[in-house]
């Protein structure tokens, strides 16, 4: 049985968060999704936030990850924008 869509739950922080104004998003993808494409799909709802898109980390299952990693069903993965300190 081949898989049609992998779910991956999206932890939003910072910029993302304020946009969706939620903490989580479960999202589907095909199989052999990026996942940059991730942060394409948030950029395509709220192109406010493209100006983040060099900027931002990933992780997946709380490993930091290159952009071009591969999504699993079930995968945790966590956009990381640049956080200011103070």
């Amino acid at each position: 049985m081949s898989e049609s869509s992998v779910t991956v739950t999206v932890k939003l922080f910072a910029a993302y968060q304020e946009a969706y104004g939620v903490p989580e998003l479960a999202l589907k993808f095909p199989p052999q999704t990026s996942v940059s494409a991730v942060l394409d799909t948030l950029i395509t709802e709220h192109p406010e936030l493209a100006q983040w898109r060099n900027l931002t980390r990933f992780g997946v299952n709380l490993q930091f990850v290159e952009s071009d990693a591969i999504l699993q069903e079930g995968d945790e993965v966590v956009l990381i924008p640049p956080v200011s300190g103070g």
